[in-house]
């Protein structure tokens, strides 16, 4: 599958992050009344800082609820944000419009986390995957479009027979294969990954996880990958940041970040996790949170973890803590008094 000449690039250069948020906002009115008022607002993602290296993966982990999906998706405009800035190739993606927009999309794709909900039943699989090619006129022939077809089919590890089959004729590992030969027409330079294998069986993760893998490093491509599940984020994440409750309290490489981790709440993530051995397993020391994850609706003052958090002291509910209050070696971490 051959690259061309990348769309709208401007005058981006591979050195610089390919992505940038910058202050994102993303809220949700809640409204009442007969005239619908609004009367509060549900803050998804409340003030996101995040920068994507080319070539890298971001894994993005959290509880769920804690705006992960929301934040992929106003990365691809699929959710308009209140404010921010959501800069890819060195551009704005919140101040185009129209034509220059289209062009510029053709190099976002995202990969949808239920492979039974994301593929429309009355289409066939070559007609799912030929869908972006024709929306962005990619083929010019019939010809040309089902040989594109066939060759995605192939690169994910299907066979192009199946092009004329349908949806429920597949087993979830095989559709969310379609699902990521769908994502790759486009010759897409960065895909979101929104939880890809949270709805499949643990063995078939397995091959999901290597095939994107092997895909990056064929075609170069730059992962957002959002899961709720650590352990698989640390095994294909290069770097990965932590949200609770609409903000990224942690951002580090991921060795780092499971060797030592400085925000409490990542520390406690990391202590869910299994150790296949026993004996590790019966020693170790496991953090139990109190409580339940506050209302984004009405978040708590100051550091918003501080109401479930086993470090907290006063200054926590006074003051918000930045996001760079902890800075290692490009570890960072959101604490007034992080994890030793």
């Amino acid at each position: 599958m051959p690259r061309g000449s990348p769309p709208g690039s401007g005058t981006w250069t591979p050195a610089e992050p390919i992505l940038e948020v910058r202050g994102l906002q993303v809220w949700f009115p809640i409204r009442a009344g007969v005239l619908q008022r609004t009367v509060a607002q549900v803050r998804a993602v409340d003030g996101v800082d995040l920068t994507i290296r080319q070539g890298e993966t971001l894994g993005l982990v959290g509880e769920s609820g804690c705006g992960k999906t929301t934040l992929g998706r106003s990365v691809l405009r699929l959710v308009q944000p209140r404010a921010g800035e959501v800069r890819f190739k060195g551009r704005d993606l919140l101040r185009l419009r129209g034509s220059e927009l289209r062009r510029l999309r053709r190099e976002l794709a995202m990969i949808f986390q239920d492979p039974f909900a994301s593929l429309d039943p009355r289409q066939t699989v070559g007609e799912i995957v030929a869908e972006p090619l024709d929306i962005h006129g990619l083929a010019s022939s019939r010809a040309e479009r089902r040989e594109r077809v066939e060759e995605l089919l192939q690169v994910v590890g299907l066979s192009p027979r199946y092009a004329n089959r349908y949806p429920h004729e597949f087993s979830g590992g095989q559709r969310q294969r379609v699902g990521i030969a769908r994502a790759l027409a486009v010759r897409p330079s960065l895909i979101v990954c929104d939880e890809p294998v949270s709805a499949l069986d643990v063995s078939i993760q397995a091959q999901i996880i290597n095939l994107l893998e092997r895909l990056q490093e064929q075609f170069q491509l730059t992962y957002l990958f959002i899961a709720h599940d650590l352990s698989v984020v640390r095994h294909i994440s290069d770097r990965i940041a932590v949200m609770y409750l609409g903000k990224v309290v942690e951002v580090a490489p991921a060795r780092d970040l499971r060797r030592h981790p400085r925000h409490p709440y990542t520390a406690s993530l990391l202590s869910a996790v299994p150790i296949p051995d026993p004996r590790l397993e019966r020693r170790r020391q496991r953090i139990i949170l109190s409580g339940d994850v506050p209302s984004p609706v009405h978040p708590p003052s100051g550091c918003r973890f501080r109401t479930r958090c086993f470090k907290a002291q006063e200054r926590c509910a006074l003051e918000e803590p930045p996001a760079d209050t902890v800075q290692e070696d490009g570890h960072l971490a959101a604490c007034w008094f992080p994890v030793a």
